[in-house]
């Protein structure tokens, strides 16, 4: 592989920014110095003014293969995240038919060795009848368990208690959880109808799916997490209140109960669904900007331990259906989220150390990643090299998912990733890509 020698550039790692050179050589990071003499047959870039951040980890991306790939597939979504500074990403079990089975998992891990330009790792996920097949995984290179204990996109509900009972009791390794109570959900959506009838307005959705269905799932997740001294992981908090069930007394690595926050909860409240309707149609909901605000102060304070997309492509004309109950949730952000962090961060809400903790530090240690997610020698090179004054606007024209919209369509950002390097490859470089190496099945330090 190419070596390169990235010089004069601010690298944003452990919690401080220096100036230095970095050399990759190979996969890795080979030595990270103030200085680093010219090297034979290397190829230097010049990072005077930039920023080195490393590759992002996305701890939650549906990416649709097998069987949904008219709304995406990992090719295409894997090459919308490197483009967007993701270099790892975890996906999601609802696909079709879903993962529920050794041998379905790794169907989705061949075709990824064949197509992800980015590195990757996908759930095991867990139904109500599969208990054996979800314990009998060797999950030394497995991300962990996904349990839907709210319905969602692909119908994995787990409502049995004595499943979730057994499941939390005797899980190997960390338990992600989609947390909305299906029996509030479904007591909403009747008096919803009663008074709608088929023409629910999309503003009903964080009604429908309310802050109480959130809190009930999500406190039901923590008792049995701590009951079984099981390692938990709750996805997209979106409530004031469930960012009170987390705590910021301990350091990551020794918590057993982590939280998760996305992007479209920080990025959009409920004032939105006029101007986007359908569009940011989530589940768990976007709700007030209250709740925002409670998300980003947990984000900040450390009760919330990461940053993800939820990335969930679906097509126009299925987000342009008449009814509500037609309407799936999720949308695609993979591409856009750095953008929407570094605007953040314009702004004054989050600082660029804060930024690397949240969406490659912290994500790295709550995953127990193998030698990813920092800037250290010996390290796998994933990186991004950053240009803060680069705008670009989001449009039709430049959006990479195979779904062709986004959420953030129509706004301009200033700051990108310029350069996306995977495992020392240089995937991506100002709007072209080398396609010739493909990215890794990650490892972690179980």
């Amino acid at each position: 592989m190419k070596k390169y020698l990235i010089k004069n550039i601010q690298v944003v790692n452990g919690n401080k920014i220096e100036t230095n050179d970095v050399l990759i050589h190979g996969e890795r990071f080979e030595k990270i110095d103030k200085h680093i003499s010219s090297i034979e047959n290397v190829i230097e870039i010049n990072g005077e003014g930039k920023y080195l951040i490393p590759g992002l980890i996305d701890d939650q991306v549906h990416f649709r293969e097998p069987g949904l790939t008219h709304k995406g597939n990992i090719y295409s979504e894997a090459k919308a995240a490197v483009a967007g500074g993701i270099t790892t990403y975890m996906e999601m079990p609802n696909t079709k038919p879903p993962t529920l089975n050794k041998s379905l998992l790794e169907e989705k891990y061949a075709i990824a060795k064949n197509q992800s330009l980015a590195n990757y790792s996908f759930y095991m996920g867990a139904s109500n009848d599969n208990l054996d097949n979800v314990l009998g995984i060797d999950y030394s290179d497995v991300c962990g368990i996904k349990v839907f204990m709210g319905s969602s996109t692909g119908n994995m509900l787990v409502d049995n208690e004595v499943i979730l009972d057994n499941l939390f009791r005797n899980a190997p390794v960390l338990i992600a959880t989609h947390c909305e109570d299906e029996h509030t959900i479904q007591h909403n959506l009747a008096i919803a109808k009663a008074k709608y009838g088929e023409l629910i307005p999309i503003h009903e959705h964080p009604i429908i799916r309310s802050r109480e269905a959130c809190l009930i799932s999500s406190s039901n997740a923590i008792e049995l997490a701590k009951k079984h001294q099981t390692r938990l992981h709750i996805l997209h908090i979106s409530t004031a209140a469930e960012c009170d069930l987390f705590s910021n007394k301990i350091p990551l690595k020794e918590k057993r109960i982590t939280a998760e926050a996305c992007i479209h909860h920080l990025w959009f409240d409920d004032h939105d669904y006029e101007q986007k309707g359908n569009f940011i149609k989530w589940n768990p909901a976007i709700k007030s900007a209250s709740d925002k605000n409670a998300i980003w102060n947990a984000v900040l304070d450390g009760r919330i331990d990461v940053i993800a997309t939820d990335h969930a492509p679906h097509t126009l004309e299925e987000k342009n259906a008449a009814h509500y109950t037609q309407i799936p949730s999720g949308g695609p952000l993979v591409q856009h989220s750095l953008q929407a962090m570094l605007s953040f961060y314009k702004e004054g809400k989050i600082s660029l150390e804060n930024i690397v903790n949240k969406m490659c530090h912290d994500v790295a240690i709550c995953f127990q990643i193998k030698e990813r997610g920092f800037i250290q020698e010996g390290f796998f090179a994933d990186a991004v090299i950053l240009d803060l004054n680069e705008k670009e606007t989001v449009s039709h024209s430049n959006i990479l998912y195979s779904c062709g919209w986004s959420p953030l369509e129509g706004e301009t950002f200033i700051g990108k990733g310029t350069h996306t390097f995977v495992s020392g490859h240089l995937v991506y470089h100002h709007g072209k890509f080398d396609e010739s190496v493909k990215g890794h099945r990650i490892s972690f330090n179980r």
